[in-house]
């Protein structure tokens, strides 16, 4: 019987890790906010342990501050930090997408192919967000899935949550928008004729471009300086 509370326990805080970490990369708290245990026990209606272990789990994931004593805060939002992820992502992505085109079989162009389609049917539907965001997420990770290491796969799905943190909390530019969801398409072609110098070329300018949406969301905002 205790194992199985055990058990219980470890899947409740996987599923409100789960739970916390969409809420805070879809901006459902405010940068900066301390988040009152009671409060999010309340919420999501879970108990004390599994919620405190989901929050340490988010804090060594980045999504949270963990402050001595006093709880956990959201982290604000930096130019400097947005710099550093977006920098981080055009390395390690762009290096997962070489070796993906490298690697990927005809499964994976059968996938690539599917992801890209459910992403341009979202796109014609602009009520529905959270499922083109689902949708975008599953694009990139299969974009780049074939590059045989989980490490970095790992690396990359940190990176864009971070990201992805500062991108859904910036105003939308529209016509930026339109420009990004037409390099997806651009993006599968590339992968799908083998060429990874110019996927990887695309990819620079895809995740520069959303970088320039993403800065929105930042109140030191001052554009590049390199």
């Amino acid at each position: 019987m205790a194992k199985d509370a055990k058990e219980e326990g470890a899947t409740t805080a996987s599923r409100i890790f789960d739970i916390l970490r969409h809420d805070l990369v879809n901006g459902r708290f405010t940068a900066g906010e301390k988040l009152g245990i009671s409060a999010l026990r309340e919420h999501y209606q879970v108990g004390l342990s599994p919620l405190r272990e989901a929050l340490n789990r988010l804090a060594a994931y980045g999504l949270l501050i963990q402050e001595n004593q006093r709880g956990f805060r959201v982290p604000r939002l930096a130019r400097i930090e947005l710099d550093d992820i977006t920098e981080m992502r055009r390395q390690l992505e762009g290096m997962a997408l070489e070796r993906a085109i490298r690697h990927g079989d005809a499964e994976w162009e059968s996938l690539l192919l599917a992801a890209r389609h459910r992403l341009m049917r979202a796109d014609n539907d602009p009520s529905q967000l959270d499922q083109w965001e689902q949708h975008h997420t599953h694009f990139h990770r299969t974009l780049v899935a074939p590059c045989q290491s989980v490490w970095l796969l790992r690396f990359i799905e940190q990176l864009h949550d971070q990201f992805d943190r500062y991108r859904r909390m910036a105003p939308p530019i529209p016509s930026v928008r339109s420009t990004l969801d037409a390099q997806h398409g651009e993006l599968v072609e590339l992968a799908l004729a083998r060429d990874a110098g110019g996927a990887r070329a695309l990819l620079d300018r895809h995740i520069e471009l959303s970088y320039e949406v993403a800065l929105g969301s930042c109140a030191d905002a001052v554009g590049r300086t390199g």
